[in-house]
């Protein structure tokens, strides 16, 4: 009995041992191996930036223009069955100009150089232009939306030479300084500095005109008090070097491009004296022409009409040297030349 019950004991056991004993299915399991390219560049290099350091830019209220330039005339004959005289002439020139603008005000300088020398066959070397011109003017004006300003203008005219009556060169009738006006006053001025138009007017300005050699102040030149003599012809008192008025005031600038590469420039300034003569007008009126070719070359056309009732013409007669009445100073002027502008 004991038998049957161990030997059903170990079939149960045994039975059991196998049951846990199977294989369970294993999922296969698949791996790829694929090849990776990584690409290989060349060895860049280290650049290291330098730092520049720049001043900050300060706006500038200054406009500044300069030009300078020099015109040639020349003529020659050669065995020349119709005549004429060889000439040569030159002129050297500068314009100089300071604009310092602000919202409410302006202030305008201008210095104007000229001198020209002419040489003809069989004669000596005459000066042909000489002119040295300063302007100043300082304006105000209330707003922004007016092109008037409250001005006060100073002008400066005088010469670099001396000047004579040729073909006369042993006295002269004008040197440095004699004459020299100044003109100072103050007004109303309209400035508009895109169409290159200005208008003066001044019911105040004061003129001054200087004549600094004795001997042209001794002949009462340019409208000064000249030197008294006795009978005998003894010099009792010298001529004055000076002669102040006070009088009215107009100047004008314009500046227009008339066609193409033709450019005109009007320059007119009219005075009348309160104290001396009031009525007469002195005029000084320049008219030009530029006529550009290119950047650097260029023509001009002009005329200069000056009246000045202080300033008597003068006229050689059997050698000597007679004073006549004011007369119309004119001259006219053709160039060709080149002009450098920076």
């Amino acid at each position: 009995m004991k038998f049957i019950q161990y030997t059903l004991l170990l079939f149960l056991l045994i039975t059991s041992i196998k049951g846990f004993s199977q294989e369970a299915p294993i999922a296969s399991i698949t791996i790829e191996f694929k090849p990776v390219i990584v690409p290989i560049t060349a060895p860049t290099k280290l650049v290291i930036a330098k730092i520049q350091y720049r001043k900050p830019l300060i706006l500038s209220h200054w406009t500044r223009k300069n030009m300078v330039g020099f015109d040639m005339n020349e003529i020659s004959f050669s065995n020349w069955n119709a005549g004429g005289v060889s000439s040569i002439s030159g002129l050297i020139k500068g314009e100089f100009t300071r604009i310092h603008t602000l919202e409410k005000s302006i202030w305008f300088n201008e210095l104007i150089i000229r001198y020209g020398i002419n040489k003809q066959d069989g004669y000596e070397v005459r000066k042909s232009d000489d002119a040295i011109r300063f302007t100043s003017t300082l304006g105000y004006r209330k707003d922004t939306l007016s092109n008037w300003y409250h001005s006060a203008k100073f002008n400066f005219n005088t010469q670099f030479a001396n000047g004579y009556n040729y073909p006369n060169t042993s006295s002269s009738i004008s040197k440095p300084f004699a004459p020299a006006y100044t003109f100072l006053g103050i007004g109303a001025e309209y400035f508009d500095k895109k169409k290159k138009l200005n208008f003066y007017i001044s019911p105040l300005t004061m003129k001054n005109t200087l004549v600094l050699d004795q001997n042209l102040a001794n002949q009462g030149a340019f409208g000064v008090s000249k030197a008294v003599y006795d009978s005998s012809g003894n010099l009792i008192s010298e001529g004055a070097k000076s002669k102040t008025g006070l009088g009215f005031l107009v100047t004008n600038f314009y500046k227009k491009e008339v066609v193409k590469n033709i450019t005109m420039e009007n320059r007119l300034s009219l005075y009348s004296d309160y104290l001396h003569n009031f009525g007469n007008i002195g005029v000084d009126w320049e008219l030009k022409l530029d006529l550009i070719v290119n950047q650097y070359v260029k023509a001009n056309i002009g005329t200069h009409i000056i009246y000045d009732d202080d300033i008597k013409s003068k006229k050689g007669i059997n050698g000597s040297q007679v004073t006549m009445g004011p007369k119309i100073q004119l001259k006219q002027m053709l160039g060709v030349g080149l002009a450098y502008v920076f």
